[in-house]
């Protein structure tokens, strides 16, 4: 497959770097990772407002841009880049690509617009205790009596659950398993029995949650017990964002550790000058482009109603962490070590890919899930 991105593409690239050097510089990321919610509010109503960021993956009858997965694939890559502490990928990525596979279109009209403004932060909770991403895992039941929707138990790891507006829940019908009887679910962010608690994670860039549900009153926004086949699907269409996202943070270290090699003396020479070090970066730079390579396949066959996608996401999202981490372990040696000190940024990423490995399912987990398809693909 030939791919190449056309010179809209480079374009809206270009727009997304210029805005994240203004407003994502490492010394703001510091700033934004240690504030009450984990961003500036400011600077997100501003990346909505003047580049339309949320509303990125969103139909234009939404109020959204419209554009493809392509397009989303650069924004991704240029905030891991960047390392940016926004809610865009609990918002724009993971609640706009459930509402759009599972909610009804009564509530798509009403939530769309909004997210696609920037006026209102969404968040999708769906692991729970165990930390499991797969939808066919989720224990919590939705009770519905005279009164309505209950929802009681907990959800785990809920990216920006502090401070999202729009909490979109998996739950599913009493005496169901598996895929069966799943539904998504509106709560209120300032529902009676809902508490919201930040957890202590390794990666202060990316704030995850845990929600408590006391008897919180709901609303089911899809089709009753049948959502479970679109949930699988949209939690693809995110771990392939996962993986356009960490391409840029492997970019970001490989670009560091060329530069600090060609000023770093040792022994009278530069350090790029010795044959190990040569070689380290040679492994970053396939290791980096394999991941790319990946991520934009798997994100191109979104775009082309691919029968494979499932195929092709946990294959990038599998090939970016191990990318990923590999990257930014041998970024902090060539740095001699002084990269996982507090002072020095390169920890920073590394801690984003130890937290982005897992997030979405891990590698091995992707692995086996990618031979699982292949093997139904080749029996069917």
């Amino acid at each position: 497959m030939e791919f190449g991105f056309s010179n809209e593409q480079h374009q809206f690239r270009a727009a997304l770097k210029r805005f994240l050097d203004d407003h994502s510089s490492p010394a703001q990321v510091r700033r934004a990772m240690v504030s009450d919610q984990g961003f500036d509010r400011t600077v997100w109503r501003t990346a909505c407002e003047d580049l339309g960021v949320a509303g990125i993956r969103i139909p234009e009858h939404y109020g959204g841009a419209g554009f493809g997965y392509v397009e989303l694939g650069i924004a991704l890559e240029e905030m891991g880049r960047a390392l940016c502490c926004a809610p865009f990928f609990s918002s724009t990525v993971m609640a706009v690509e459930v509402l759009l596979a599972a909610g009804v279109e009564q509530y798509r009209e009403l939530l769309l617009p909004s997210i696609a403004s920037g006026r209102a932060i969404a968040t999708v909770a769906i692991a729970e205790a165990g930390g499991d991403w797969d939808p066919a895992t989720v224990t919590m039941t939705a009770d519905t009596s005279a009164a309505g929707v209950i929802l009681s138990g907990s959800k785990h790891f809920v990216p920006d659950g502090s401070a999202a507006d729009v909490i979109l829940v998996v739950a599913r019908e009493p005496g169901s398993a598996g895929l069966e009887g799943l539904a998504l679910y509106l709560a209120d962010a300032d529902s009676d029995g809902l508490t919201r608690e930040d957890l202590t994670m390794l990666d202060p860039t990316r704030r995850m949650a845990r929600l408590g549900f006391d008897h919180v009153r709901a609303e089911r926004i899809s089709e009753p017990g049948g959502a479970g086949l679109a949930l699988s699907r949209a939690l693809d269409h995110a771990a392939i964002a996962l993986a356009n996202e960490m391409v840029g943070g492997c970019q970001v270290l490989l670009d560091a550790v060329v530069e600090y090699a060609k000023l770093r003396m040792q022994f009278g020479r530069v350090i790029g000058s010795f044959q190990a070090i040569k070689h380290k970066c040679a492994d970053m730079l396939l290791d980096v482009e394999h991941a790319k390579s990946a991520a934009y396949r798997a994100a191109a066959s979104i775009d082309a109603n691919d029968p494979q996608v499932t195929q092709f996401a946990s294959l990038a999202k599998a090939t970016a962490s191990d990318a990923y981490m590999r990257t930014a372990a041998e970024a902090i040696q060539i740095h001699g070590g002084i990269g996982f000190t507090w002072d020095h940024d390169t920890h920073l990423w590394f801690k984003r890919a130890k937290s982005s490995q897992v997030f979405l399912g891990s590698p091995d987990w992707h692995r086996e899930r990618y031979l699982q398809a292949v093997e139904i693909e080749a029996v069917a």
